[in-house]
């Protein structure tokens, strides 16, 4: 491999570039990126300015010799990269909020990666993705495309199921994230435990879990339910503990839309009238956090970034750059085929689940059956994403509004199809129609 590494990230003009780069600082000595490109489009002009002179800061007080590049042309950056990454909103967060609000008007959870919401936000990134992807083809084919992209799941079963580029692999922060909470509640190192993880992207859930190779799964769920672990765009309700006992696995954060439906929607409810939805909310934190950006003495990462819901957003995305890079073989959770991995799934749909990281890919650790508890829902959920993704690719108003109707979060066909509706024309710029 040639010496030093060029990664393009696509969204580039995002509030959550300082963490992607004070991950690749920590890591620079065995990961060693000396071109970095942030692109972004016009729209997102001002922001890709902010971002990339902080990187730049952020890089001179470290004192390594990256390089920050920042660009509009897409394909001027990808050529010849050995990584790109994607953590983009089509969109923007106006988007997100009519993603929240049109369900919500219609007493519907209004989320953006679950239910309607998440479903109009595959049908508007999908495409986009698929574009990007021919680019890397042509300009970059040995790259690797690291995708956080929301909602990842979707946007993975369209990327293997219609298009013939392998070097993708989908990825999320809430399986590092729940580790980590973990380790926190048994006050332990988080590099002492082993958790497998099966399920889909933000259905995922944790099935054993290790200390020092010694089983502690059991005293773990009782941990877990304690600790009421959530994400900051997730409120914070209880599961009733009992359930969640008798489960015998460890819920991710989105589980509550499933488990906790009615009071979930109870609560957004609350906040839909109050004006204070997450979308509005990350507008103004996001307004926020971009003043702070501009202030030329800032040269680290704020804390105020914490805020936004990314947390271990870095550490997931430069560890799997950094073990691919360095052929680890270490286990990581990702989103890719399923081959075999879970028996409920067949070989060629996508799923959540730990993996070896090599250096060609990840390659999935067999979970067998998931318990029956939780296998109905998460097939369900697997039937929505694969009708979201034909959709999406296809833009057949049918198929797109089927996905809905299946979705376990639609109370009816009738509110779905109103809702779906609204959606459509809220979003008509950036759908693309059969």
């Amino acid at each position: 491999m040639k010496e030093g590494i060029k990664i393009v990230t696509i969204g580039g003009g995002s509030s959550y570039t300082p963490e992607l780069i004070e991950g690749f600082i920590k890591r620079y000595d065995e990961l060693p990126v000396k071109e970095l490109w942030l692109v972004d489009i016009e729209k997102g002009r001002e922001k890709l300015e902010i971002v990339s002179n902080l990187a730049r800061r952020m890089v001179k007080k470290a004192n390594i010799d990256m390089k920050i590049y920042s660009t509009l042309d897409r394909r001027e950056a990808l050529k010849d990269a050995d990584f790109v990454t994607t953590q983009f909103r089509v969109g923007q967060l106006d988007a997100r909020i009519k993603d929240e609000k049109i369900p919500l008007s219609h007493g519907l959870i209004g989320q953006e990666t679950n239910g309607a919401g998440g479903l109009f936000k595959a049908l508007r990134t999908i495409p986009v993705i698929l574009d990007i992807i021919k680019d890397i083809q042509e300009l970059c084919s040995d790259a690797w495309l690291i995708n956080f992209t929301n909602p990842a799941g979707i946007v993975s079963e369209a990327v293997f199921r219609y298009t013939n580029f392998k070097r993708y692999i989908g990825l999320c922060n809430v399986p590092i994230g729940m580790k980590n909470n973990l380790a926190k509640l048994l006050e332990v190192d988080p590099s002492r435990i082993d958790m497998d993880f099966a399920g889909l992207n933000h259905m995922v859930y944790g099935l054993n879990v290790k200390l020092d190779g010694e089983d502690i799964t059991g005293e773990s769920i009782v941990k877990y339910i304690e600790g009421n672990i959530t994400m900051k765009n997730i409120k914070d309700i209880e599961f009733n503990k009992e359930f969640i006992k008798a489960l015998g696995v460890i819920p991710c954060p989105y589980h509550r839309y499933y488990y906790k439906s009615a009071d979930m929607l109870k609560s957004e409810l609350e906040e839909f009238k109050e004006g204070t939805i997450r979308g509005q909310v990350v507008k103004k934190l996001e307004e926020e956090l971009f003043e702070l950006y501009k202030d030329e003495t800032l040269d680290i990462k704020p804390p105020q970034l914490e805020k936004r819901g990314g947390a271990y957003y870095s550490d997931a995305a430069c560890n799997l750059i950094n073990s691919i890079y360095n052929n680890k073989k270490d286990i990581q959770v990702v989103n890719t085929l399923n081959n075999g991995a879970i028996s409920d799934f067949k070989d060629d749909e996508v799923v959540e689940v730990s993996c070896v990281i090599t250096k060609e890919g990840p390659r999935p650790i067999s979970m067998g059956y998931l318990p029956t508890a939780i296998s109905g829902l998460v097939r369900q959920i697997k039937s929505f994403e694969l009708l979201a993704a034909k959709a999406a690719v296809t833009g057949d108003y049918d198929t797109a509004y089927l996905a809905l109707c299946i979705n376990p979060l639609t109370s009816s066909d009738d509110v779905a199809k109103i809702v779906f509706d609204e959606l459509i024309d809220a979003h008509s710029e950036y759908l693309i129609k059969k």
